[in-house]
């Protein structure tokens, strides 16, 4: 017998979120997931995948919020005003669009991300999230599951994030594409519903 989710358990359906109800938030899409200390297994099809979201997004009016991750300047990864730190040159924000800082895998600790949000569904409606970036088990987990508690209905596109390989605690390797399906699987086990790329979100009519 195929296991169930925990929603499933409890009755409940996995539902995408509205393109017109939704903002999207990308999560470090940063240089150092490309060409710097922390490069990602299959991050250039994320990054393609993320572009043509953001391309779909701004053809639509689909608001957009860009978060980073920022170390402190003597940090290895993603120093402040380091190349690492920046954002990837194919997703940079567009003019208008909110860039939200954070120190911590969760996007909504400690920074202004939750009052964004509130901003737009004050002036939109839009009240769900579409998420996408990196890295798929750390802050996209971390992000999607402080959704819920949050109230926020949210969809992460699987093909828009990646992650890499991790030590296994117990000795060994995990390679990065268990570790990216695992995470994924324990995101819509309750947290958030999962989809395999961005066709499943975007309008039918949306150029992507």
């Amino acid at each position: 017998m195929a296991p169930l989710t925990l929603l499933q358990h409890a009755g409940a359906a996995a539902k995408i979120t509205d393109w017109t109800k939704s903002v999207i938030v990308v999560i470090d899409a940063q240089n150092e997931y490309v060409d710097g200390n922390l490069p990602l297994h299959g991050v250039g099809g994320a990054v393609g995948e993320i572009s043509r979201l953001l391309e779909a997004a701004r053809i639509d009016g689909v608001p957009v919020i860009h978060i980073v991750h920022h170390s402190a300047p003597d940090s290895r990864l993603f120093a402040a005003g380091s190349h690492g730190a920046e954002i990837i040159p194919a997703l940079r924000p567009a003019e208008g669009e909110r860039i939200v800082p954070k120190t911590l895998p969760n996007a909504f600790a400690g920074t202004s991300l939750k009052a964004e949000l509130s901003a737009i569904a004050a002036e939109t409606s839009r009240t769900d999230i579409i998420l996408a970036g990196f890295m798929t088990h750390m802050c996209i987990s971390a992000t999607a599951r402080a959704a819920l508690d949050l109230g926020l209905k949210a969809t992460v596109i699987a093909s828009a994030t990646a992650t890499r390989d991790l030590p296994d605690p117990l000795g060994g390797i995990i390679p990065a594409d268990v570790v990216h399906r695992t995470a994924l699987a324990e995101i819509a086990d309750r947290f958030a519903t999962v989809v395999r790329d961005i066709s499943a979100v975007a309008k039918p009519d949306a150029k992507v």
